[in-house]
């Protein structure tokens, strides 16, 4: 029960101020303060995206693939990278000061160049999205595998462990925290970059939906693709933050922690 009023004590002042403006969008638009060909109402976006909701779903899986895709193979080369610069300092001197020069090249640059390159099949959409996934990936997993306890690394070090043994049993396993916060970002980048790589060649996709649509004078259909981007954006960022708190199970909560200290 506990668990339950906390859990509806985070949730209810959110859901306040989300009705409360979903009710002054309402009245704005009910009452004529804003122009319905700019600005729809709530009940009229509704109305549209139930008209038109298998269209709406096959737009939604589109850009949920693509998602997924580039999600995954950025948030994996972002962790080999992390892990080969790592165990090889000597590399890292070389890469890490062109990874972080990479990240001055604006995405609206490197969309149109792999455009140019491979076309406007599905490859450079999902190239975007992994070079946007793979870099908070790779940084926070650096940090992670650098912030190691130094006296365990020393006492590993005493009773004969390698380089590769302190990597899987101790560098690793601290590191899991800060690969989380990356992938939390890495979720949260990954649905906007597909949205604009769908932008480049507007056909299958909520990003080019929402762009046709907005040209096409249709704002019902614009804001519901807007209104589903941040759907799939927040469950991304959910499922991420539900798997973080599965998978470290040992850390201590800050009340935990507080009490033990107190003891």
């Amino acid at each position: 029960m506990a668990s339950k009023s906390a859990r509806w004590a985070k949730l209810w002042p959110p859901a306040v101020v989300l009705g409360a403006l979903l009710a002054l969008w309402q009245a704005a638009a009910s009452l004529g303060l804003v122009d319905a060909w700019r600005i729809p109402s709530p009940i009229a976006v509704t109305r549209e995206a139930i008209d038109i909701w298998p269209r709406l779903m096959a737009h939604t899986w589109a850009t949920l693939k693509l998602t997924l895709i580039g999600f995954a193979g950025g948030s994996a080369a972002g962790f080999a990278l992390a892990a080969l610069l790592h165990l090889l300092p000597g590399v890292r001197r070389g890469v890490y000061p062109l990874l972080i020069l990479s990240q001055n090249v604006p995405i609206v640059v490197l969309g149109p160049i792999l455009t140019m390159l491979f076309g406007y099949g599905l490859l450079p959409k999902v190239m975007l999205v992994m070079l946007v996934c793979f870099f908070p990936v790779s940084i926070a997993m650096m940090a992670g595998l650098s912030n190691t306890d130094a006296g365990l690394r020393h006492y590993m070090r005493m009773i004969g462990a390698g380089k590769r043994e302190l990597f899987w049993r101790l560098e690793l396993p601290n590191a899991v925290v800060h690969l989380f916060s990356g992938l939390k970002i890495a979720a949260s980048y990954s649905v906007l970059s597909a949205v604009f790589a769908e932008l480049l060649s507007p056909k299958l996709g909520l990003g080019g939906f929402m762009a046709l649509s907005s040209r096409g004078f249709m704002p019902e259909r614009a804001f519901a693709a807007v209104i589903l981007i941040i759907i799939v954006s927040l469950t991304l960022f959910g499922l991420v933050a539900w798997a973080e708190r599965i998978v470290i199970r040992w850390r201590p909560s800050a009340k935990e922690g507080g009490k033990r200290h107190d003891a």
